[in-house]
């Protein structure tokens, strides 16, 4: 199992088509991927999961990768997010 902290720089936070982004890139691999915020967890294979964690710009969130494929899994997971998600 493996984990990061990262802070969302998307100007509106995990709203649809972001998520729709990261959860797009969580379902290529098999690890289970799911992302803490407070004191939720969300499936980050799960648009309704991510956007029920209700995720706005400068949150932190905490991804956490288990599985074979667990540290490309959370380094494809934090380049995304680094990178805008689309925005």
């Amino acid at each position: 199992m493996v984990s990061q902290r990262v802070v969302i720089k998307n100007p509106t936070g995990l709203h649809l088509r972001p998520a729709g982004i990261l959860c797009k890139e969580a379902m290529k691999y098999k690890s289970l991927i799911t992302f803490s915020f407070r004191e939720s967890t969300a499936n980050a294979k799960s648009v309704l999961s991510v956007l029920g964690a209700c995720v706005k710009c400068g949150d932190e969130i905490e991804f956490v990768c288990d599985g074979d494929d667990e540290s490309e899994a959370l380094q494809a997971l934090i380049n995304a997010v680094d990178s805008g998600l689309g925005e």
